[in-house]
């Protein structure tokens, strides 16, 4: 086992700014629930043609592959608890505005799009910048913990709170959701900017550099790693596979399942609970067999899910193969994550995150498409299955990694000097 794929299970101290963070993060991503529950609600009932909808979706991935790189960069460059507040102060106002014109009756597809994008514009940043952070608050040893409570928690607020109260907030008003969505925004935004944090130290750089060889220097790190590449792949192929479910899940169980909206809240509310199950095993498993060996077990479950969802005709049988597939969804991230944060330099976290973030969320966008096509051609359950085949390829392109690695955490500078794992 790498002695970089675990760390000693020891538990992030909430004081010195962590426990404000956790608190910012669960109190935006309840309001990120409501919003993203939503939205395919809305659009529903805007359309009802698959690829459509689908392309809300998708539309909401397509910044990543426009903006992700430029976003590590810029993330490595300026203050991250800056960055981080000012964008979503932006973000609160944008959703704001949102809920406006919902509430006017302006709601439309070509709205729908416009919001999905500019939010994940922002986001390029906002995520760069506190995955690049997170370092500075918590000591190397405790980020598994760490994650694991940052995305506990989010899961908590977002999937077993947030998720449920959709349908009663929709009776209120199409725009209640997204005015919820804008105020957690504010609080969130508020909540970091009063960190008092010295930020990561990224060091002079070399005479003449500019943001694409920054952002070159990323790429070389992240391709000279064997773990990472692999697991970047293998997170390509289950992103894939995840956007073709996720764009047509509302399809699946309103029509394909005729559960209604109460039927997806259900869903939604199974895949939140596993996922906060998952984050209490997720450190556990990582001890017992190592990071790479967790995430082999995680991609192995999620198939089996995948296959029950899409092959069996009832909501029972949704909601339990949408609990293990949050579960292990759980755990693949928590460990992922941390995994490319114990292997990058400090001063090169924001790249590496960009460029492994911007290669696996590419395939977002191309799952949604891929699976309105499948569901409109093969049926609403296809998408389902598509995605089992994707997560099995996941697996099997994932276990290369499992070998022996004997390599270090990189040291902090602004270039790729550790070799590549052999």
């Amino acid at each position: 086992m790498a002695a970089s794929e675990v760390d000693s299970g020891r538990a992030p101290a909430w004081h010195g700014g962590f426990g404000r963070l956790w608190t910012a993060a669960v109190v935006s991503r309840f309001g990120d629930a409501l919003r993203n529950a939503a939205l395919p609600l809305l659009a529903v009932r805007l359309s009802a043609e698959p690829l459509v909808i689908a392309s809300v979706t998708a539309c909401g991935y397509v910044p990543w592959l426009l903006f992700g790189l430029l976003g590590g960069a810029v993330a490595d460059r300026v203050d991250q608890r800056r960055a981080m507040w000012v964008v979503d102060t932006v973000r609160g106002l944008l959703v704001a505005a949102f809920a406006l014109a919902v509430g006017l009756g302006h709601a439309s597809i070509p709205l729908l799009l416009a919001l999905a994008f500019a939010l994940t514009t922002l986001q390029t940043l906002f995520d760069n910048a506190s995955t690049a952070l997170l370092p500075a608050l918590v000591d190397r040893a405790a980020l598994g913990g760490a994650n694991a409570r940052l995305m506990t928690g989010q899961q908590i607020a977002g999937g077993l709170i947030a998720a449920p109260l959709v349908p009663l907030l929709l009776t209120a008003g199409a725009c209640t959701p997204f005015v919820a969505d804008a105020g957690t925004f504010l609080v969130a935004a508020a909540l970091v900017a009063s960190l008092r944090i010295r930020p990561p130290q990224s060091g002079p750089r070399p005479a003449g550099s500019t943001l694409r060889a920054e952002i070159g220097a990323g790429l070389r790190a992240l391709w000279g790693d064997r773990t990472l590449r692999a697991t970047c792949l293998a997170t390509l192929l289950c992103n894939i596979g995840m956007g073709a479910l996720i764009a047509t899940l509302a399809l699946h169980v309103t029509r394909w399942l005729d559960a209604g909206d109460t039927g997806y809240a259900a869903a939604m509310t199974a895949y939140s609970a596993g996922s906060i199950s998952g984050g209490f095993i997720a450190q556990r498993l990582a001890r017992r067999t190592g990071r790479v060996r967790a995430l082999l077990v995680a991609g192995s479950v999620q198939t089996g899910s995948l296959l029950l969802v899409g092959s069996v005709r009832d909501l029972s049988a949704l909601v339990v193969g949408m609990l293990l597939l949050g579960a292990m969804n759980m755990v693949w991230n928590v460990n992922q994550v941390t995994l490319m944060q114990q292997r990058s330099p400090a001063s090169m976290t924001g790249r590496i995150a960009a460029a492994f973030r911007t290669a696996s969320t590419s395939g977002a966008p191309l799952g949604a498409i891929l699976g309105g096509a499948a569901a409109r051609l093969y049926g609403l359950n296809a998408p389902a299955l598509l995605a089992a085949v994707l997560f099995a390829l996941a697996v099997t392109s994932l276990i290369p990694a499992g070998k022996p690695d004997v390599r270090a955490v990189a040291p902090d500078d602004d270039v790729m000097t550790a070799r590549a794992a052999r």
